[in-house]
């Protein structure tokens, strides 16, 4: 499973986490995410994610 990074503030999903004050479970891939999550810190829309170049 990919990283995604936030390309307005630079929060990093890491799917092995997920986001659980979101609601988002460990495990969960970004791509199976609920479209209208928003970023945790700044609340950009998912759109503005980029996978993480590694």
């Amino acid at each position: 499973m990919e990283n995604y990074v936030c390309t307005v503030c630079g929060y990093e999903y890491d799917p092995e986490i997920g986001d659980p004050n979101g609601g988002i479970g460990p495990g969960t891939p970004f791509e199976d995410i609920a479209e209208d999550w928003v970023c945790p810190v700044c609340g950009a829309t998912k759109d503005l994610f980029e996978p993480l170049e590694l």
